[in-house]
């Protein structure tokens, strides 16, 4: 299983940041990724990010991604997982 941390995207819409829809950052063993959209079906807890001031929802399983709707999905279960665009050291779907 993977540790995941998801944040909302404060900075979408900014160069490197993805589009304005772009409103998750979802980092897998410290990855960050950007997606439209987020499904989590496995038990989640906040906690404090580093910073003191921010949450992360945090969770840990097995991520899935849907290209053609820029979907994540955080399962229990592993799933192939679909090729990246990595630019800037943050990978970026459709």
């Amino acid at each position: 299983m993977n540790n995941y941390a998801i944040r909302f995207n404060k900075t979408r819409g900014q160069p490197g940041r993805g589009t304005i829809d772009h409103a998750w950052r979802v980092f897998e063993n410290g990855k960050e990724y950007l997606f439209k959209n987020l499904k989590i079906t496995v038990p989640i807890k906040s906690e404090k990010d580093v910073n003191g001031v921010d949450y992360n929802i945090v969770c840990e399983g097995f991520l899935n991604i849907d290209r053609a709707t820029s979907t994540a999905t955080i399962m229990a279960e592993q799933t192939a997982l679909s090729n990246l665009t990595v630019k800037n050291n943050v990978a970026h779907t459709m």
